[in-house]
C-alpha cells in the first residue's frame, strides 16, 4: 500500500506494545500496512495537514501510474487480498538504483534515510509497482511527510476494500493532491476507526 512503502521500515512491535498499539503487521502481514499503522499515531495527534502544499507534492514528471490489470471488479482477489502488495513489490536490488539516481539528481549530498522512494498511487490502491511515473522521493521528516501519506494510504485502502470509496476515486484523489485527499479521507473519525488501540 501502504506505500505504502517501496523501501519499508519494519514496524517496531516492542515500541508499539509500550504505546498500547497492536501491530498491523500481525494482522495484514505486509510492510505497507506496517508503515501505515506506524504513521497513524502521528496522524492522530495532528489529524489535519495545514501546510503550504506547493513544496510537498510530487514533481510534475510524477503524475502517478496505475496497474491496468487492477479494476474495481477484481479488488477482492487483488489489492484487498492479504499479502498482495508484498507479492508484487519489486526487489530492493531493482529499486535501490532508482532511488540512487533520483537522490543524485534531486538531493545530492543528502542522506538516503531522509527520503522514502514512494509510490504516488500506492501499490495497495493499484499503483504500478515499477513505473517511474509513479515514483518520487518523499521526505520522512517535517509536516506532511511519508508517514502521513502512509496513514492516508491505509485509510483509503480500508475504505476501498469495504466498498465505501470506489477504487478510481481513491486513485484520482491521491494522484491530484495527496494532502487534500488526507484532509478529506484521513479524518480523525476514520483514523480512529482504522487504528488499533491507540494510546497517547
Amino acid at each position: 500500500m501502504i506505500a505504502i512503502g517501496f523501501w519499508y521500515r519494519p514496524f517496531d512491535d516492542t515500541r508499539a506494545r509500550r504505546r498500547g498499539e497492536v501491530s498491523a503487521c500481525s494482522v495484514a502481514a505486509t510492510h505497507d500496512f506496517c508503515d501505515a499503522v506506524a504513521g497513524l499515531s502521528t496522524a492522530l495527534r495532528n489529524p489535519f495537514l495545514r501546510v503550504d502544499r506547493t513544496g510537498i507534492l510530487p514533481p510534475r514528471d510524477t503524475p502517478g501510474a496505475v496497474d491496468p490489470s487492477i479494476t474495481q471488479a477484481n479488488i477482492g482477489t487483488t489489492i484487498c487480498r492479504p499479502g498482495y502488495a508484498r507479492s508484487v513489490r519489486p526487489a530492493f536490488a531493482v529499486t535501490a538504483p532508482v532511488k540512487r539516481r533520483l537522490m543524485d539528481a534531486q538531493h545530492p549530498g543528502e542522506s538516503f534515510a531522509d527520503y522514502e522512494l514512494d509510490h504516488l498511487i500506492p501499490i495497495s490502491l493499484g499503483g504500478a509497482p515499477l513505473d517511474l511515473r509513479d515514483l518520487w522521493l518523499q521526505p520522512r521528516r517535517g509536516q506532511a511527510n511519508a508517514a502521513d501519506k502512509n496513514a492516508l494510504a491505509y485509510v483509503l485502502w480500508r475504505l476501498v476494500c469495504e466498498r465505501r470509496v470506489p477504487l478510481r476515486t481513491a486513485q484520482q484523489a491521491i494522484r491530484r493532491d495527496w494532502t487534500k485527499a488526507y484532509d478529506t479521507y484521513a479524518t480523525p473519525e476514520n483514523l480512529a476507526r482504522y487504528h488499533f488501540a491507540h494510546r497517547q
